[in-house]
């Protein structure tokens, strides 16, 4: 039981805030929510959705569901609701990421390119875990909603610097 506490936890926690990581050092403020003392309880309609950070290609909804992905050490989840034909060029992160596939398809590669037809699709309910600084990709072809766990801090690194949205015109 405790594990599943742990896990819960994990999941809750990465969603808060960004850090974000690569040759400029910047972070995101991002909103959070409390950490877990006993016990959380989180349904659809608990769910407060925004725009997804800048660290993120345009277009995508953003929900913590538990902790501040900023803060280092700490359990994190948010959810990410991604649009039709959404696109996440090839990227890393500073640690390992578990994403769950909450509705829709979620399609995952691995490599420093873009490859569809390579990529895997992962229906409802899969689950995926990418190991640190693991070069990888994702897209959707329908609205798709993920929740991605982690220990803070939470954030990408574009394995090409021209794909990082943070250097476009805002948003």
């Amino acid at each position: 039981m405790k594990a599943m506490g742990a896990v819960v936890g994990l999941l809750l926690g990465l969603a808060g805030g960004f850090a974000v990581i690569g040759q400029e050092r910047k972070t995101e403020s991002m909103p959070s929510t409390p950490a877990a003392s006993t016990h959380v309880m989180v349904s659809p309609t608990d769910i407060k959705w925004g725009d997804a950070p800048a660290a993120l290609p345009p277009g995508a909804k953003f929900a913590v569901i538990e902790g501040n992905p900023s803060t280092a050490g700490a359990l994190m989840a948010f959810r990410l609701k991604m649009p039709a034909n959404y696109k996440i060029p090839p990227h890393f992160h500073p640690a390992d990421e578990h994403v769950t596939v909450i509705s829709g398809t979620f399609y995952m590669g691995h490599g420093d390119k873009v490859d569809e037809k390579s990529a895997k699709a992962l229906p409802a309910g899969s689950f995926v875990v990418m190991p640190a600084r693991e070069h990888h990709f994702a897209f959707t072809t329908g609205e798709t909603i993920v929740q991605v766990h982690a220990v803070g801090p939470w954030g990408i690194s574009y394995v090409n610097p021209t794909d990082d949205p943070r250097k476009r015109m805002p948003r």
